[in-house]
């Protein structure tokens, strides 16, 4: 072995270790990266940094340098610097950085936002061009020159599969006792050859416990031991668990109606307060033996694994605060047991998520009486953060709700609106819309009863009457009654209210 942290036991990569400076200087301006990592975990730490000082004194100099970074979801101070140097010429698919969204509802820079379960085939494709380089964090790296992944696999097997270089960083605050977790599939992944993806239940091995890379593509090693910047955890607060018990109480009364199993279906749970909120109530409920098919092991799925409301979770990354981070690296051999770690490529693949018949759960920014959700665009024009995987289990789920408090901005806003400034999900993948004020089950309706539901059951009463009054002239109208319109005024919702102020009817 060599190194300072012994997690580098193959000669051959042994001998390409450098510093994240050296690393970063064999990035070249208009090089397309593509950086491991997901949701903030699993993400270089040096390189990117490096590089970002790198482009600054190349700016200072007056020197053109930009690259194209591609991640599925990285990590803010990753984002962060680079975005400090302008530094980023496009960008795909999640981000969720304020300077970053500010640049791009700017115009500085290009935003490319992706289904999670599409960014595989797109780099294969070539649709970004070529790939040139892959900066990915691992581990260790074994005496077979297979590679430790660490606390999230992501989008990683393409990077190393895609790029024509790679630069690894081994990273030992990393535990070495991730070993065992991960499940890593390296079946056909283009067309023609594609073949099913041999996935039946969430707790089924159907790859290998690492990652493969080609000696031949490495151009740098680089040594960390710098742990990741967890994220902050809010409890739940008093609408968040509104929500929370409705979604458990529907839950419920489904069981009771033959349309689930006692243990119900794999549950998918988006990132953030509300998420953690149903989580913590389907956990109180007393369900026992449940199980997990998504995209992050978060705080509250790791309390569900210790109580055995959960069985058993298949996710790609763990996004967890300080102290749940700990207790997962003081437990690892019982959560390893308990939890697997796939490449996005399959735990948000269409087809695994119909098969398995998920119970998708994920927020939104409005919605509109219909059902249609809106989650990535502020006023329609504006770019929050990215639809991420929220899509690739909306459309494929057995059952997907869409979760958000009635009203935003201390009340000043409605969440439940007209019609949506932008649609990224439409109402044929929403099931079930929720907010503090109750539960829509909108399966099976026609859109003007699943308008009167969502306006009597999901908006806040202080926009109840505004909503009704609009759809009862659109329905008056006599033009279109299969879903009523008044088009000039619907659309203009949203830029009448701002511009007096107030979302206030």
């Amino acid at each position: 072995m060599t190194g300072n942290n012994a997690r580098i036991s193959h000669p051959g990569f042994a001998a390409k270790l450098c510093t994240g400076a050296q690393a970063a200087a064999m990035i070249e301006p208009g090089d397309t990266v593509g950086v491991s990592g997901f949701a903030g975990s699993g993400h270089p730490k040096v390189v990117p940094i490096a590089l970002a000082e790198r482009i600054g004194q190349a700016h200072d100099r007056g020197e053109d340098f930009q690259i194209n970074l591609l991640s599925v979801a990285t990590a803010a101070e990753l984002d962060s610097a680079l975005v400090a140097v302008d530094g980023i010429k496009l960008r795909m698919p999640y981000q969720s950085v304020a300077a970053m969204r500010n640049q791009i509802n700017a115009g500085k820079i290009g935003f490319t936002d992706t289904h999670l379960s599409h960014v595989s085939s797109q780099v294969t494709a070539g649709m970004f061009g070529p790939l040139n380089i892959a900066i990915v964090e691992v581990a260790a790296i074994d005496p077979d020159g297979t590679l430790l992944p660490s606390s999230s696999i992501g989008i990683s097997k393409t990077w190393l599969d895609q790029a024509d270089k790679i630069i690894l960083e081994v990273n030992s605050a990393q535990p070495d006792g991730f070993r065992g977790f991960h499940d890593v599939y390296y079946g056909p992944t283009s067309p023609p050859n594609l073949e099913p993806i041999p996935l039946t239940h969430p707790k089924e091995r159907i790859g290998v416990p690492y990652l493969k890379c080609s000696l031949d593509k490495v151009i740098a090693v680089v040594e960390t031991d710098i742990a990741e910047q967890t994220p902050d955890f809010r409890p739940p607060d008093a609408d968040s668990q509104k929500i929370g018990n409705f979604i458990s109480e529907f839950l419920a009364h489904e069981v009771k109606q033959g349309r689930l199993p006692k243990t119900l279906l794999p549950l998918q749970s988006g990132i953030g307060n509300i998420a953690n909120a149903v989580l913590a109530a389907i956990d109180a409920a007393g369900w026992k033996g449940l199980t997990a098919h998504t995209e992050l092991v978060q705080d509250y799925m790791l309390q569900m694994l210790r109580t055995g409301t959960l069985a058993f979770a298949s996710s790609t990354a763990f996004t967890v605060s300080a102290t749940a981070q700990q207790e997962l690296f003081n437990n690892l051999d019982y959560y390893r047991e308990r939890v697997i770690l796939r490449p996005a490529e399959v735990t948000n693949h269409p087809e695994v998520v119909r098969r398995l018949g998920c119970l998708s759960m994920n927020g939104l920014i409005e919605a509109d009486i219909y059902g249609n959700v809106n989650s990535t665009h502020v006023m329609g024009t504006k770019m929050q953060n990215g639809i991420g995987g929220a899509g690739d289990f909306a459309r494929n789920a057995y059952i997907t709700f869409f979760t958000t408090p009635s009203i935003a901005k201390g009340g000043a806003i409605s969440t439940i609106v007209p019609m949506v400034s932008h649609v990224d999900h439409t109402e044929h993948d929403v099931h079930v819309l929720v907010t503090e004020q109750g539960l829509a089950d909108l399966r099976g309706l026609p859109p003007r009863q699943r308008a009167r539901k969502i306006i009597d059951v999901c908006a806040h009463p202080d926009y109840r009457d505004a909503l009704n009054d609009y759809f009862e002239r659109a329905s008056a109208s006599g033009a279109g009654l299969h879903t009523p319109h008044i088009l000039p005024e619907a659309l203009s919702w949203h830029g009448r209210f701002l511009e007096s102020g107030t979302m206030r009817a």
